[in-house]
C-alpha cells in the first residue's frame, strides 16, 4: 500500500509532525482507496545546516494552528458574544454569509442583523469535519425568539475557509426561516 515519505528541516515539534502525518494519510486516501492503516507516512528531519533552497540555507517555517480548534474557539467566543475574542481570529478580509444570501463583513454587523430574529443562539455540536483549510461544523440550533419563545432542534452546517490560520470565510446554512415561518414567528 501507499507510502510517502517527507524531508523537514529539523525544527518541528511531535504535535505538528503528527497533524502533518494525518493530513498526509487523509490526502492519499481522497486518491486510493485504502484504509487509514495502510497508508505509511515517514518523515524524516534534516538539519538546518544541511538544507538549502536556491542556495542559501533555511530555516523552518511557523506551524498553522489547528484549523478545527481555531473554528471552535470563535464560534465558543461568538457565543459568548465575546467580540474581541472573535475577531482575533478573523482574517483581513474576512467575509461572512447567511441563510438568504446574506452578506456581512464585520462582526457588529452580525449581531445587529441577527437582533431582530432571535434573542439568543446556542449551538449543539454533532460534528465538525477539517479538511485543509476548510472546516465545516454540523449540528443544531436552540434558543429564544424575539417574544421569549424557546426554539431546539434546527439544524445548521457551517463552513469556514482559512488562510494563514485564521478565518478568512464563513458561511452558514441552517433551517431557521423555515422553523420560524412554520411557528408563525
Amino acid at each position: 500500500m501507499p507510502i510517502a515519505r517527507i524531508d523537514l528541516i529539523a525544527g518541528y515539534d511531535a504535535p505538528a509532525k503528527a497533524r502533518l502525518g494525518e493530513a498526509l494519510t487523509s490526502a492519499i486516501r481522497s486518491v486510493i482507496d485504502c484504509p487509514p492503516e495502510l497508508v505509511t507516512v515517514v518523515i524524516r528531519d534534516v538539519p538546518a545546516q544541511n538544507y538549502f533552497r536556491g542556495g542559501a540555507a533555511r530555516q523552518p517555517g511557523p506551524v498553522l494552528p489547528d484549523g478545527e480548534a481555531v473554528v471552535r474557539d470563535y464560534l465558543v467566543a461568538m457565543e459568548a458574544r465575546d467580540l474581541d475574542r472573535a475577531r482575533a481570529h478573523l482574517a483581513p478580509g474576512f467575509a461572512m454569509t447567511f441563510p438568504g444570501g446574506v452578506a456581512m463583513h464585520s462582526l457588529e454587523e452580525l449581531v445587529a442583523w441577527a437582533a431582530p430574529r432571535y434573542r439568543f443562539v446556542r449551538k449543539t455540536y454533532e460534528r465538525f469535519d477539517a479538511m485543509g483549510a476548510l472546516v465545516y461544523c454540523f449540528g443544531t440550533l436552540a434558543g429564544e425568539w424575539p417574544d421569549g419563545t424557546a426554539f431546539e432542534g434546527i439544524r445548521f452546517i457551517d463552513r469556514f475557509e482559512l488562510a494563514g490560520g485564521r478565518i478568512l470565510r464563513q458561511d452558514v446554512w441552517n433551517d431557521m426561516g423555515e422553523i420560524r415561518a412554520g411557528a408563525g414567528g
